[in-house]
């Protein structure tokens, strides 16, 4: 049977670590898309060649499907409307797309196997069958009703309002997204594929495909709002989501508001940091790095263009400018759900012709209302609510002689083609929402404004006519800080959209033709193939490191996650290290207290009678030189460990030194002036007391200010601003400012636990004439990482210096050390054997003891 600490070593190697070593295992190859075969007689022998591929997921494929009524067969076209076919125009040349998504056609389980066939072969597509109980759960239930509502920050306070949570629609979207991540198995190359994942119906999907293969290249964008983070926690499932998210290479969102959103939601609820490096903000996880992308995306330039031009859209140009002869046409085009702001519009302009008797007869609002994506009580009211204010509006202001109606309704569906003519002939587009993703309405308009010559001859335009348009839009929509041109409104102020309305209709020309310019440039040079080629771009860079790491799963269910560490960077187990400790007699023992022998989450920092025998137990042992480094003062450590007599402490960070118990405490630098304090305390103070639920802690050699109390995103603020504050205001003193985890720190130049390795090495090489044979240092924070790289730099200068080194760090994370403890149980464990090694090695052994007084070394042969 193995030992435990085996099965632990064993527990580290993934699928991904046998691909590297090669003898890969091959995808079943049946005629997938990206995969090619050598003629025979060619230079690849007739090897597979493998193209660049991206497998595009989301929710529905991009095709449109219908059933002849002839034939009964199942018939299929692409969606050219479709964002997730438009965004290959961004992929490198050559590039084979896959998609993978759900049909929006009921296919019989009877069909469903050739249909798979045909779309692979045919469009590439991927499709994932729901059954209809299933799909309902998933997506009307879970997605639409109830996660939909609240990442557009309306919380279901009651039944009436809104759905509450439901674990079995929860259930059902889990069920789902293993769906999608069985079908993506079925098609992907881990080594070389990419995987672009889609919007919030999919979220938990990156942590199955994670579990699966550790080294995917993942992307995931969402195209909603992501919630401040009051909402998002109110998520009953917020960390399964949460980690979802991070177990991508990267996240992309349309807004930096979106992006912040999330960002806090890490801090708050996982405590984690991120930082911006060269432009790119990055999230450190488990030794990975996740990175985060911003930016909106895009038209398809092609497609407006292609419609702009056609004989059909001047037609159907003439057919509306003649329709609305003489008038000046607002333009909303909205989805029929609450989110769009459809009623607050009509207010509006009801209010408008209200202030406005001129404008009576003469302005008209065209709504387009898209059909619904979903049903429901909520959608009915919607409904119901715009047609009852239409028809006040309407009975007020219209003039039934004329034909003049002040607001005129298009029900959708609408064809693109239709809408590039409303967009023509219309003065102002609208756009309202009160929370929107996105919304691409205002780019298609401003585009189509642009003109064309087949345009231009419908609309009347002259030579000397300039282009011309005017943007309203909600600063609550993901379109707005890209539209520096447009008029931003808040859609619950009636009267600033009404007052929008009337500087829309009466501004000059001038001022419109350069709204419009500013706009279009914009717009023209930032398409949909712009946003897919620096997505994929960025993709490709967050992943170019995945075979310089080792990975391996940690975790059950939806809290899996992925470690990457450096390939050297492993468990210390104890077949490794007691050997080791058996066979040298010069061992220097080096050991942090907080999180490494002292867990962080403990109220009591006094060491427990337990360990202050296993201490004793290990100094006991004349091999051994054991000390306790940490940055805590010389007044609590003494007092703690007064009872260990050969215990040597280095405290605050190693500014004070003692050998043992017995011996006085002594300075590892010179004595310098701590004048620096009176400076820095009442900065310190300023931003305690702006600050609840930070303290400063003050040392005889350094000053530190604690925020672990305060709210995680204004503590990591306000440290960061007095990190800056402080190093201005020191910046002639001999002192160093560090920020640490939950810490700032102000301390006296050439402190830290990287002098105290080598003050300790360079006492036992002079009295002994040779370094220690065996080193251990174990600790858990970036103080520590000082001690790692200190030894690194004595192992470089003189490989042979020690013959085994073991530097550790507490829990599985990037650092120095070559080895890792799980957590601080797993580090007492580890001295448990060390100590019980020393006392089955007493017996009868002549052996060197160190004995240390006033910091002078000693080497004594003694009998046992």
């Amino acid at each position: 049977m193995l030992p435990e600490s085996w099965k632990d070593q064993l527990s580290l190697v993934s699928a991904d670590d046998y691909q590297i070593m090669g003898n890969r295992i091959p995808n079943a190859v049946t005629k997938l898309p990206g995969l090619e075969t050598g003629d025979g007689d060619g230079g690849n022998g007739g090897a597979w060649v493998t193209k660049p591929r991206r497998i595009v997921v989301s929710n529905q494929l991009p095709l449109r499907a219908h059933r002849d009524i002839s034939s009964n067969k199942w018939c299929f076209e692409f969606d050219n409307d479709s964002l997730y076919l438009q965004l290959k125009d961004g992929f490198p040349p050559e590039t084979e797309v896959v998609y993978v998504g759900s049909l929006n056609a009921d296919v019989s389980p009877s069909e469903q196997e050739d249909v798979s066939q045909y779309l692979l072969e045919k469009f590439q597509c991927v499709p994932t069958f729901l059954p209809g109980d299933l799909l309902n759960k998933y997506y009307h239930g879970f997605c639409k009703h109830y996660l939909w509502p609240i990442f557009h920050y309306l919380l279901p306070m009651t039944q009436a309002q809104g759905s509450l949570f439901d674990r079995s629609h929860w259930k059902a979207y889990t069920k789902v997204n293993k769906i999608f991540a069985d079908k993506i198995s079925e098609v992907l190359n881990p080594d070389e594929d990419y995987v672009w994942i889609h919007d919030y119906h999919l979220m938990i999907l990156p942590t199955f495909l994670r579990k699966r293969f550790h080294r995917i290249k993942l992307g995931f964008f969402l195209h909603s709002p992501f919630p401040s983070s009051e909402i998002y926690r109110t998520l009953p499932v917020r960390d399964e989501i949460l980690k979802g998210f991070l177990n991508c290479d990267l996240i992309g969102f349309h807004t930096f508001d979106y992006a912040r959103h999330f960002l806090s939601c890490c801090s708050r609820m996982l405590g984690l940091d991120y930082e911006s490096k060269r432009g790119y903000i990055g999230l450190e996880y488990f030794g990975r790095t996740v990175s985060i992308k911003i930016l909106p995306v895009g038209i398809h330039m092609g497609q407006i263009e292609e419609i702009k031009v056609a004989e059909e859209t001047a037609e159907k140009v003439k057919g509306l400018r003649e329709r609305f002869k003489e008038k000046i046409v607002i333009l909303g085009v909205d989805d029929l759900d609450m989110f769009k702001g459809i009623s607050l519009k009509l207010w509006a302009m009801g209010q408008l012709l209200e202030q406005n008797k001129e404008l009576r007869g003469k302005v008209v609002l065209v709504q387009i209302t898209n059909p619904a994506r979903s049903s429901g009580k909520d959608v009915q009211d919607v409904e119901t609510q715009i047609h009852l204010i239409a028809d006040e509006v309407n009975n007020k202001f219209g003039r039934p002689g004329s034909g003049y109606k002040p607001i005129v309704f298009v029900n959708g569906p609408v064809s693109t083609l239709d809408k590039v003519a409303y967009y023509a002939i219309s003065e102002c587009v609208v756009v309202n929402a009160v929370r929107d993703g996105m919304n691409l309405v205002p780019y298609k308009y401003t585009v189509t404004r642009q003109g064309s010559p087949v345009l231009d001859e419908a609309l009347g335009f002259g030579a000397g006519d300039v282009r011309k348009s005017v943007i309203i839009v909600s600063e609550f929509i993901g379109c707005s800080p890209s539209l520096s041109g447009a008029i931003r409104v808040n859609p619950w102020n009636i009267d600033a959209v009404t007052d929008a309305m009337s500087s829309a209709v009466t501004m000059s020309d001038k001022e419109k033709n350069l709204r419009h310019q500013k706009h279009h440039k914009y717009i023209s040079s930032h398409d949909v193939a712009y946003w897919s080629r620096s997505y994929d771009q960025d993709l490709q860079r967050a992943c170019k490191d995945h075979y310089n790491k080792r990975f391996w799963g940690v975790g059950l269910g939806l809290g899996f996650r992925v470690v990457a560490l450096d390939p050297n960077f492993r468990k210390l187990g104890v077949e490794t290290i007691v050997p080791a400790y058996k066979k040298t007699s010069s061992r220097l023992i080096l050991l942090d207290y907080d999180g490494t022998m002292m867990d962080q989450d403990s109220l009591d920092k006094k060491p427990s009678n337990d360990l202050i025998s296993l201490l004793n137990r290990l100094c006991g042992d004349p091999n051994n030189l054991v000390f306790i480094v940490s940055g805590r003062g010389k007044d609590p450590l003494s007092k703690w460990f007064g009872s260990c007599a050969n215990l040597g402490i280095s405290a605050e960070h190693g500014y004070f030194t003692r050998w043992n118990s017995d011996s006085p405490w002594e300075t590892t630098v010179l004595p310098t002036d701590l004048g620096w304090k009176k400076i820095a305390e009442p900065v310190m103070s300023h931003y305690t007391e702006a600050t609840d639920g930070s303290f400063i802690e003050e040392k005889e050699s350094a000053m530190v200010w604690h925020h672990q109390e305060a709210d995680p995103s204004f503590g990591s603020w306000q440290a960061k601003e007095l990190l800056d504050h402080l190093e201005s205001v020191l910046t002639n003193e001999p002192v160093v400012v560090k920020r640490g985890q939950h810490i700032v720190e102000v301390k006296p130049q050439g402190v830290s636990k990287g002098k105290v390795v080598e003050h300790l090495i360079a006492t036992m090489r002079n009295s002994k004439g040779k370094r220690p044979d065996f080193l251990l240092c174990i600790g858990d924070d970036r103080s520590d990482e000082d001690m790692f790289d200190s030894i690194v730099k004595h192992q470089d200068v003189s490989p042979i210096a020690f013959a085994e080194v073991f530097a550790c760090t507490v829990g599985q994370k990037p650092s120095k050390a070559k080895y890792y403890l799980d957590d601080t149980p797993m580090v007492i464990n580890m001295l448990e054997w060390l100590a019980s090694a020393s006392d089955k090695s007493k017996d009868g052994e002549q052996q060197s003891k160190f004995t240390f007084q006033q910091g002078h070394c000693r080497n004594e042969i003694i009998d046992l």
